[in-house]
């Protein structure tokens, strides 16, 4: 069966819609199990949660757990809109995640390739495949329109 990988990316998005309005940075994430079917959804909550590690994925990663009542995370794929970070990309290591799907690439945090490269690391004890440039240009647009909407507030106090 194919994965309809734009479907999966449109609730990411959705997710980082719902971080955006309550201002915290619009990152979403989808996890799904190698039926397709959603295991969890997040978006950051770091202030909102007042805890620098609830990021979306970290939170997708969690509640995923949780509802596998397993740490690893098999045969999983993990939807984000943007490039996990380092702390996020050795969650997604240490939980086993299969597959990584994410819009934008993050060039300032991104471990997934653009900063660092953690799933090439030979280092490493997991692979992870990754596929980058889902819906790009709408993962790229909340992001962008968050934080010129945050420098246009900064400019106006």
């Amino acid at each position: 069966m194919p994965v309809n990988h734009t479907e999966y990316m449109a609730i990411a998005v959705s997710e980082a819609e719902k971080a955006a309005l309550k201002d915290e940075v619009p990152v979403g994430a989808v996890l799904i199990s190698d039926t397709g079917d959603i295991l969890s959804r997040a978006h950051n909550r770091t202030i909102e949660a007042v805890d620098p590690a609830a990021h979306a994925e970290i939170l997708a990663i969690r509640k995923g757990a949780i509802k596998l009542n397993n740490y690893r995370l098999l045969n999983t794929t993990l939807y984000v809109t943007l490039e996990p970070c380092m702390m996020c990309m050795g969650a997604i290591v240490h939980a086993r995640i299969s597959t990584l799907v994410f819009g934008a690439k993050d060039p300032k945090w991104g471990a997934a390739g653009s900063l660092y490269d953690f799933p090439n690391d030979t280092r490493l004890n997991h692979r992870i495949e990754v596929v980058t440039g889902i819906c790009e240009e709408d993962c790229m647009k909340i992001i962008q329109d968050f934080f010129k909407q945050k420098r246009k507030h900064v400019a106006t106090d």
